[in-house]
């Protein structure tokens, strides 16, 4: 019997990340999400849900290997973030009043293997440029709240 799923490889790597991600969020639909890679420290990948009223993120770390949850998600707002900053390489900081600090790039096309079995893995190349564009404004946007330079509503 082949264990490959029957769905295209990058709707297959994309449903995975959304159920990762969904079931850890009751209220998911409001969120758009994006694939993010780890790195300095936070490495992995993470599907990060993000919306602009209330402006929030979540950070939702994913197991490589299955594209399953690997912890709870972070969620990240007014309430707890310390500190929010884009880095040189095009990348973010996030940092929490817990102590947490989340380094991660978001890819105009990541590329994401999942393991099927022990023999079989498939991969995608998921092209989420305009995606990264519009987290790329929302960060802006999250930035000047936490600032003060814009309202959360």
């Amino acid at each position: 019997m082949d264990p490959r799923p029957d769905e295209n490889p990058t709707d297959h790597v994309k449903r995975l990340l959304h159920e990762a991600f969904d079931s850890q969020i009751p209220n998911f639909a409001s969120y758009n999400l994006v694939a993010g890679t780890g790195i300095a420290g936070s490495g992995g990948l993470k599907v990060i849900g993000y919306r602009r009223q209330p402006a929030e993120l979540v950070l939702a770390p994913i197991t490589s290997s299955d594209l399953s949850a690997s912890e709870a998600a972070i969620t990240i707002n007014n309430t707890n973030v310390v500190q929010l900053a884009l880095l040189n390489d095009g990348g973010y900081e996030v940092a929490t009043s817990t102590g947490r600090v989340f380094r991660f790039a978001i890819p105009d096309t990541p590329s994401i293997d999942v393991h099927v079995d022990d023999a079989v893995s498939v991969g995608a190349v998921i092209d989420q440029e305009i995606d990264a564009r519009d987290f790329a404004d929302f960060m802006d946007h999250f930035m000047n709240t936490i600032e003060g330079t814009e309202s959360f509503v």
